[in-house]
């Protein structure tokens, strides 16, 4: 079996109010790379009542069960789920898409789930927030631009509650620079997340680390 090696992964991703119309991606991957076809996609968004944004079982795409307001603008990315790609692309996007959605994934011995968190900045900048939350003990968490190198946050959080330390870190996107990295580390464990920009389209791919359970 696998899981996500954190006590509860999450991220959140802030795209400038300028992309409506365009078209974002959605992460959620299986590390190490685990087939998906024969699994169990599940795509929601939580503050929907009619919840199901895209649903992929018995290696089909279960359409007609999917919320009206997304149908024509989801897909998941069919060759990728050989490689454990379960990532959904959202077009012709609005600011009403702000909202929380999860991933949920689920095999005949294992499941489990990843949140995401999609804002728009309407001051029109691009940019990227990522959060973790319940972490013990408290993760280190970097930006990186395409090169490797070590950038400053603009923004810094950390908090502790009962389940465990809540970290923050948030970065502006610059012109020039089209390739930004997130990574988080726990003792000897390295979660990191890859973040190509191309014009007004933001391409987010996200690739998380397991352990058995």
């Amino acid at each position: 079996k696998y899981k996500y090696w954190t006590a509860e992964d999450w991220c959140k991703v802030i795209f400038s109010v300028e992309a409506k119309g365009d078209h974002v991606i959605l992460p959620c991957s299986i590390k190490p790379n685990t087939s998906a076809v024969n699994m169990r996609v599940e795509w929601f968004r939580l503050d929907f009542q009619d919840s199901i944004v895209y649903l992929y079982e018995n290696r089909e795409n279960k359409i007609t069960k999917q919320n009206q307001y997304f149908r024509g603008r989801t897909a998941l990315f069919q060759e990728e789920l050989q490689n454990g790609n379960a990532s959904l692309k959202l077009s012709s996007v609005q600011v009403s898409d702000e909202g929380v959605y999860k991933c949920y994934i689920e095999s005949n011995s294992w499941y489990d789930d990843i949140t995401v968190h999609v804002d728009f900045d309407h001051s029109g900048r691009l940019c990227l927030l990522y959060e973790c939350e319940g972490w013990n003990p408290k993760p280190e968490l970097q930006w990186l631009d395409s090169k490797g190198e070590n950038l400053t946050s603009d923004t810094e959080e950390t908090h502790k509650d009962a389940k465990g330390y809540n970290v923050k870190h948030g970065i502006t996107v610059h012109n020039g620079e089209t390739k930004y990295h997130c990574r988080v580390e726990l003792r000897h464990h390295m979660l990191q997340m890859d973040i190509v920009v191309s014009s007004m389209i933001w391409v987010v791919y996200h690739s998380q680390f397991f352990s058995p359970r």
